[in-house]
C-alpha cells in the first residue's frame, strides 16, 4: 500500500490571480519537473496555436484564458508551453476507466486511471470576476476529473476510446468549461452538443432536480439519454465502442444489481469504494485502477472525497465554504494498493 495525498487549494478571486498563484505553485514543483521528463519521452506531433485556443476558449468560458495567462506570467514560460501542459485542447489522452452512479439526491464516481498522470490537487475556486464557484480534483491544474459548482451543478466523465481524435478540448478541460459556465443539466446538455471532442467520452451531469443526462460524445457526434449508471462503452453509438468492454459491462451490471438495495449515499459510497464489492478497481499498471471516489449531493451543496480503497470519506460543506469560511484541512489522504509513482510525490514519474 502506498501513502498518497491530494493538497487542497482555496482560492477567491479574478481568474488571473488564480491563474498566477497556481504558477507560484507550480514552480520547481515534483509536478512539473516529471512533467518535463514526460515530454522529453512523449514529443507532441503538433504545435498549438495561441489565436486558435484563445478563440476556442474564450467562446465558453473566457475566464479561464485568463487563468492561463496568470500561469505565463508567474512561470515565466511561453504561451506555447503554457498551453500544451495546461491548455487542454488538441492534446493526446490514455485510456482510462471510471465509474458512476446517480441516486435521488448525489452523484458518486471512481476515478480510474494511471498513478503518474495523478496530481493531487482538490481545488475551491470563488471567481470575483465572471463564471461559477467550483470544488473538484484538478487536472492538468486548470481541468477538473468531477466536481460540482455553486449552482449545484455535477460533473463526471468515462473513457470510451482515443482513435481517430478531433480538433477539439479534451475531458478535463470539458468538466472545467461546463461547470464554470453552465448552472443546470439543461445547460450542460446543450453545451455538450456545442463544444468540439477531441477524443470519445461520455459525460454525466446531475443536479438538484434529480435528473441524470448521460452525454456519449464523440468527435463524429454526440447523443443523449437517461440513466443512472455508466461505465466506458456507449450505449447509444455503439460503433464507436472498442472490441474489449468485458470489464466495463462488469461493472455496470454490478452496480445496476445492486443499485435497487441502496438506501442511502452511504450505500452506494461503499458499492464504488469498497474493493470487495465489484466495481473498485486495482488495474493501475492497465490505466485503469481507481485513485479516489468522489460524492457530490446537489441540494446541500456538500461533497465527500475518498484517496484509495476501503476508506471512510472526509465531508466537505461547500456552502459554508462559498459563504467564506475556510476549510480546515491542508490535504486529503489515504492508501492505493500500487508501488507506482505518483507524479506530485516521486520523482522519475516518467
Amino acid at each position: 500500500m502506498k501513502e498518497v495525498y491530494s493538497k487542497i487549494v482555496q482560492f477567491r478571486g479574478s481568474h488571473y490571480d488564480f491563474g498566477y498563484a497556481q504558477g507560484v505553485e507550480m514552480r520547481d514543483s515534483l509536478l512539473v519537473q516529471n512533467r518535463e521528463k514526460q515530454w522529453k519521452l512523449r514529443k507532441p506531433r503538433f504545435s498549438v496555436e495561441e489565436r486558435e485556443v484563445q478563440e476556442a476558449i474564450t467562446r465558453f468560458a473566457p475566464g479561464v484564458w485568463d487563468e492561463l495567462i496568470g500561469l505565463r506570467d508567474a512561470l515565466g514560460w511561453s504561451m506555447e508551453r503554457v498551453l500544451m501542459e495546461f491548455g487542454g485542447y488538441r492534446l493526446d489522452y490514455v485510456k482510462s476507466g471510471c465509474s458512476i452512479l446517480t441516486g435521488e439526491d448525489y452523484l458518486v464516481r471512481n476515478y480510474d486511471y494511471h498513478p503518474k498522470t495523478y496530481e493531487g490537487r482538490f481545488v475551491l475556486y470563488q471567481p470575483t470576476d465572471q463564471g461559477y464557484a467550483i470544488m473538484g480534483p484538478s487536472q492538468r491544474v486548470t481541468g477538473r476529473m468531477d466536481g460540482m459548482n455553486e449552482k449545484g451543478l455535477a460533473i463526471g466523465y468515462n473513457f470510451m476510446h482515443r482513435k481517430k481524435p478531433g480538433i477539439g478540448f479534451i475531458c478535463c478541460m470539458i468538466g472545467r468549461l461546463v461547470l464554470e459556465s453552465c448552472a443546470n443539466v439543461d445547460e450542460a446538455v446543450s453545451m455538450l452538443k456545442e463544444i468540439p471532442h477531441r477524443h470519445s467520452f461520455s459525460y454525466i451531469v446531475f443536479d438538484s432536480s434529480g435528473e441524470t443526462y448521460i452525454i456519449e460524445t464523440s468527435p463524429r457526434g454526440v447523443e443523449v439519454r437517461q440513466d443512472g449508471a455508466c461505465t466506458n462503452h456507449f450505449e447509444r453509438m455503439q460503433g464507436e465502442n472498442r472490441n474489449y468492454l468485458d470489464d466495463s459491462y462488469r461493472r455496470l451490471g454490478r452496480m445496476k444489481e445492486a443499485r435497487p438495495q441502496l438506501t442511502n449515499a452511504a450505500d452506494a459510497f461503499r458499492l464504488l469504494n469498497d474493493e470487495d464489492q465489484g466495481v473498485f478497481s486495482k488495474q493501475y499498471r492497465n490505466w485503469a485502477g481507481t485513485i479516489h471516489t468522489s460524492l457530490y449531493f446537489p441540494k446541500k451543496l456538500t461533497a465527500w472525497f475518498a484517496i484509495g480503497e476501503n476508506k471512510e470519506p472526509y465531508e466537505l460543506d461547500f456552502e459554508s465554504w462559498l459563504s467564506g469560511n475556510t476549510y480546515p484541512l491542508s490535504s486529503f489522504t489515504g492508501k492505493v494498493d500500487t508501488d507506482l509513482g505518483f507524479p506530485h510525490m516521486d520523482s522519475n514519474t516518467k
